[in-house]
């Protein structure tokens, strides 16, 4: 919990000395002409890699891919079709640790392909660092519980920001909407204080329910569907209920056969075009739940059952703020049922080196 209420001051930290990690990024798109962006990483470096594939794709106008390292070490090709050249890929391995074998492994295939490739890392003298054309540095700091919550909000800041530095060079951001971007991103930094307080008063007055359910579903949709994967990782590492990720429109087709009252679904309503369709969900679920939340930030007419964040901001930022009431579900609700996420109970270290 000390690291899920550092995330205002870490996030002003990391903002503040942004040029630090973003220079080296946007000197790479300077110099060559990007077209494809493959970002490689295990957990909370993937959740965000699912954003930042949409960050890509969206401003950038270039194609992104995310991957599981080992999926995209033994059966994935940087490109498959065969129409573009290898300096035109980009491989960017996201590791907090710098320790990840299956990212070490997956960033190293690349590097000996010869395709560029990128490190972001907390860790500049980590294993990774061998296999990478260009390295980044994380500002995360230490965060030394085996669960990454402030991880996810700073490397999901960050390819933000290595997003819109790329749309700035190559021409799809002008300096004008570039600056207007970047202040809107300082007004959710300097704001964060507010997102964590709402969410701790939003799990305050719903903890009875979420701590005793028999399954969590997380719902979601376009950009946030990164969140959404977050949120059931944090939920399975720390509160240790079943929890499911499904993409909400998915979720109507089968797996709603097994609803009933014991059963929490969290919903992230993002301004997205699927936003009214939520809306709708979020009505007919309820008749066969209580235990329906919806998080946003949008003018969403809720109860208390419902997380509406009074920081207003794009879709793209969003899901800093999404993370952070799946955090206190799965940190506060572990603590408020006796659970020390402090200790990893699984102690073969098949992950890590």
């Amino acid at each position: 919990m000390g690291y899920v209420r550092e995330q205002p001051e870490r996030l002003k930290y990391v903002f503040g000395n942004r040029e630090e990690f973003v220079a080296p990024f946007r000197k790479v798109f300077q110099e060559r002409n990007i077209r494809k962006v493959i970002f490689l990483g295990s957990g909370t470096s993937y959740n965000a890699g699912v954003s930042a594939c949409y960050y890509f794709k969206q401003l950038v106008g270039i194609d992104a891919e995310v991957h599981y390292p080992t999926m995209y070490r033994n059966y994935e090709k940087a490109d498959w079709t065969g129409t573009l050249k290898k300096e035109e890929i980009l491989v960017v391995g996201v590791s907090q640790t710098g320790t990840s074998i299956s990212t070490i492994n997956a960033v190293k295939k690349a590097h000996e392909e010869g395709y560029l490739t990128l490190v972001y890392t907390g860790n500049l003298e980590s294993e990774i660092t061998k296999y990478a054309d260009v390295v980044t540095h994380e500002l995360v700091g230490p965060e030394l519980t085996p669960p990454e919550t402030k991880g996810y909000t700073v490397t999901l800041m960050s390819l933000y920001l290595f997003a819109i530095n790329a749309a700035n060079v190559s021409g799809k951001m002008s300096d004008e909407e570039f600056a207007k971007v970047e202040c809107e991103l300082s007004y959710l930094v300097d704001n964060f204080q507010t997102v964590v307080d709402e969410s701790e008063k939003w799990y305050e007055a719903n903890k009875a329910s979420l701590v005793n359910s028999d399954r969590i579903y997380c719902l979601g949709y376009g950009v946030d569907f990164g969140s959404c994967y977050e949120g059931q990782l944090k939920i399975g590492e720390m509160l240790r209920v079943p929890t499911i990720i499904y993409e909400m429109e998915e979720y109507t087709h089968g797996p709603t056969m097994a609803i009933d009252k014991k059963i929490s679904i969290l919903m992230i309503g993002s301004d997205d075009v699927e936003y009214q369709r939520m809306v709708q969900f979020d009505k007919v679920f309820k008749k066969y739940t209580p235990r329906v939340h919806v998080i946003t930030c949008m003018d969403f007419n809720g109860d208390a059952r419902d997380c509406v964040f009074s920081v207003k901001v794009n879709k793209y930022i969003a899901s800093l703020m999404y993370a952070v009431p799946f955090q206190f579900v799965a940190a506060q609700g572990a603590a408020d049922i006796d659970i020390d996420t402090g200790i990893d109970p699984f102690t073969d270290k098949l992950a890590h080196l």
